[in-house]
């Protein structure tokens, strides 16, 4: 990374004029910059986008439809192998009751996560989301598959990238969202998930899902053993991303949580503090000046996410499962009136976002 180039009022008054911040300006601000500096100019660049007080929110459920798993990512507590004992594929009517539950709680969105398993083909999921269409319609939002899924299913079926993509547009798939980025650095990846894709793929996928009409997110997990210089590197990856096709609507960013995970007990078992997340959401919301939405964690981080909203986030989901998470320590709470009346003790007045035919979020 190139030496500073500017101090930290310099900084401040590139944030106040709208103009861009460097990867050098990123690293001085983490190191230098206090945490009332950051919430502040976090602060500034969300009010280009959004109305000081205001927030929003989604209910979710994550359906993870099988937990087999060739990755063999050292982060994960959730898989097993081929053939291994536990693994397990959901029927039909047990994917139908989840969602039955997550309507009759008043949730709309459910995203589905399974990881690369060999025995299910891109037709299978087709099959899937066109029942889910016909039984549902526009009741239920599916964010269908991370990216890191969507290439393991074209690879399967020796499918381009652009073709893979039209034939689940076809099949009812409208999101795909940037789940499996993690840390968007080659070297993070052959330290961790060295049986996954690479940086450039892993956009090269991106770029034709967005190509084919359909709708995708940002995501990033920080606390494992990565630098700040790498996290730097995958904003900086997905800020160029967005400038050269403006196809992400939405930056989610949650932490590592290590329980029951090979690389967990590598490390001690230790989290990140709720601390060093915000300042990260602070960081993210000045240096992603092209991506309208910022989304903070209420899975990993519980009610502490919802100060998120005070370093930048103007948004975030209670979940109602994910077992990937559950089985590595996340915990989720059903108490969904406590959750909100956090965001309004700290001034937010928080409106539900209904995903089903939702409008694209807009860059002012």
């Amino acid at each position: 990374m190139s030496q500073p180039s500017a101090t930290l009022p310099e900084i401040r008054r590139k944030v106040e004029r709208r103009e861009r911040i460097s990867p050098a300006d990123a690293l001085l601000l983490w190191r230098e910059a206090s945490d009332p500096e950051m919430r502040a100019l976090a602060s500034q660049v969300r009010a280009r986008f959004h109305a000081p007080g205001s927030c929003t929110y989604l209910l979710m459920r994550i359906v993870n439809t099988t937990n087999v798993c060739v990755a063999q990512c050292d982060y994960c507590a959730f898989y097993t192998l081929p053939e291994q004992a536990g693994g397990y594929v959901l029927t039909e009517q047990q994917i139908f009751a989840k969602l039955d539950e997550l309507l009759a709680l008043g949730g709309d969105l459910a995203g589905f996560n399974g990881g690369f398993n060999p025995q299910l083909t891109i037709d299978h999921y087709c099959n899937l989301v066109r029942a889910i269409r016909a039984r549902y319609g526009d009741r239920i939002e599916l964010y269908a598959f991370t990216i890191a899924e969507f290439m393991y299913l074209a690879d399967h079926a020796s499918l381009s990238y652009a073709a893979a993509a039209e034939r689940l547009k076809q099949a009812g798939v409208r999101w795909i969202t940037g789940g499996g980025s993690e840390i968007l650095t080659e070297d993070f990846r052959r330290r961790h998930s060295k049986f996954k894709y690479t940086v450039a793929q892993f956009f090269q996928a991106q770029a034709a899902i967005a190509a084919a009409g359909l709708r995708t997110t940002a995501t990033m997990v920080i606390g494992f053993d990565e630098s700040i210089e790498e996290r730097i590197e995958h904003l900086d990856r997905t800020r160029r991303f967005q400038d050269e096709t403006g196809a992400q609507e939405s930056f989610l960013c949650w932490t590592f949580k290590p329980w029951a995970t090979p690389l967990g007990a590598q490390l001690g078992n230790i989290e990140i503090t709720s601390a060093e997340y915000l300042r990260h959401l602070a960081l993210s919301r000045i240096y992603l000046d092209n991506i309208p939405r910022i989304r903070t964690s209420v899975l990993t981080q519980n009610e502490r996410a919802l100060e998120g909203l005070l370093y930048g986030a103007d948004d975030f989901d209670i979940p109602i499962e994910d077992e990937v998470t559950q089985k590595a320590g996340a915990t989720i709470s059903l108490n969904f009136d406590k959750i909100l009346n956090v965001a309004r003790s700290l001034g937010f007045e928080p409106a539900y976002r209904p995903v089903a035919l939702q409008q694209p979020a807009t860059i002012p």
